[in-house]
């Protein structure tokens, strides 16, 4: 199999943060993927998270 591609290592970094990742993908994961994509990918989406909270907390407060 080839490397996964971009769409399926933010699906399965997204999955895995939320605790719904299967141990099929786990395995894929494990076996194909790259870890350095897979660390950026989760870093880059907690970057998001922290600031759409952030946001979310402004516009609450005012």
């Amino acid at each position: 199999m080839s490397k996964p591609s971009i769409l399926h290592v933010v699906k399965s970094v997204f999955a895995a943060a939320i605790g719904v990742q299967s141990n099929k993908n786990r395995e894929l994961d494990f076996k194909h993927g790259s870890l350095p994509a897979y660390i950026i990918v989760g870093l880059i989406g907690t970057v998001l998270f922290i600031i759409a909270i952030v946001a979310v907390v402004s516009l609450v407060i005012g």
